[in-house]
């Protein structure tokens, strides 16, 4: 039961990270069209800079977070001036090919930026944990819990900062106006440009804050302790079998898909070895895309994703 807790809790955390990409891939979705195939390398970049804030320029991990989720924003939106504006009109497969090729060039440019070379983001939690109902134990400097539940600290910031951020985000979707625009735009883009909003700037802001909340995943990312490497930018992808699972237009979705895939593949990785380990190591990597075909088969615009009846 211990064991069980204590997965959890981990892929609760884990799981909240998951949710914050998805809501930017939805959020991007929702006012464009286009599946946002570069937002891993905006990822890492914002890993990036929050660890140029926090290491280089001795920034609480407080400031550091918010400031480079406000620089990615502008990364974000300045690349979807540049490189997606002009494809407007298009077929979406084309602009989501774009995104490809922004993803291999932004990802050429962190590995540039990190110079084979790890980093950290100066995180408060590092390894402390909580341990309920057992001995604290300490070997190394690592936190151990006998007989009880250990919980890791940076669990429980990941799951709050995460929740709170996309809760915020999604009031100020739901009450302001400029949150009504893009709720407009994300419907019907025509319509919306009759009653008068600029779509343009819509799709702008909409790059922005899926930028923002890239930069946001990936301090959440770095802040347990590990270090990072331009490569950990393909934990995002992760986040697709999330989204497809919740629903590709749908925020409720992203939340519950990240979760679910948390909570999963905490349990696969905590289980898989005592009760089926002919299934081989990291098993848990596979788990977000069985339940991805799962969902697929029963409910194929996931699970709080928008029916579309097409009649011919």
């Amino acid at each position: 039961m211990n064991a069980l807790l204590s997965s959890l809790a981990t892929g609760l955390g884990q799981g909240a990270v998951y949710a914050v990409i998805a809501v930017g891939f939805v959020i991007i979705y929702r006012a464009t069209g286009v599946l946002n195939f570069a937002q891993p390398a905006l990822l890492i970049l914002g890993t990036f800079a929050t660890s140029v804030f926090a290491t280089e320029m001795g920034l609480p991990f407080w400031v550091a977070v918010p400031l480079a989720m406000i620089v990615l924003a502008g990364v974000s939106a300045g690349v979807e001036r540049i490189a997606i504006r002009p494809m407007v009109g298009r077929p979406p497969f084309s602009a989501a090919i774009v995104t490809v090729g922004l993803f291999i060039v932004l990802l050429v440019i962190a590995f540039r930026l990190f110079d084979s070379k790890s980093r950290t983001v100066g995180d408060p939690w590092q390894l402390s944990a909580i341990c309920l109902g057992g001995e604290v134990t300490e070997s190394f400097g690592v936190t151990g819990c006998t007989g009880g539940v250990q919980i890791y600290e940076n669990a429980i910031a990941r799951f709050v900062i995460a929740l709170a951020v996309i809760g915020l985000l999604g009031l100020w979707l739901t009450r302001s106006k400029l949150g009504l625009a893009m709720r407009a735009t994300s419907l019907d883009q025509e319509t919306a440009l009759a009653q008068g909003i600029n779509v343009g700037r819509m799709f702008s802001i909409s790059w922005a804050i899926g930028g923002g909340m890239a930069a946001l995943a990936g301090a959440l990312l770095a802040a347990n302790g590990s270090v990072v490497q331009a490569t950990d930018a393909l934990f995002a992808l992760v986040a697709l079998p999330a989204i497809i699972i919740g629903g590709l237009d749908s925020l409720k979705g992203a939340v519950v898909g990240g979760l679910i895939v948390g909570v999963a593949m905490a349990l696969t990785k905590t289980y898989q070895p005592q009760f089926a380990p002919w299934l081989g190591a990291n098993f848990e990597n596979v788990i977000p895309y069985l339940l991805m075909l799962v969902v697929l088969l029963i409910r194929p615009y996931g699970l709080f994703g928008t029916r579309e009846v097409q009649r011919v």
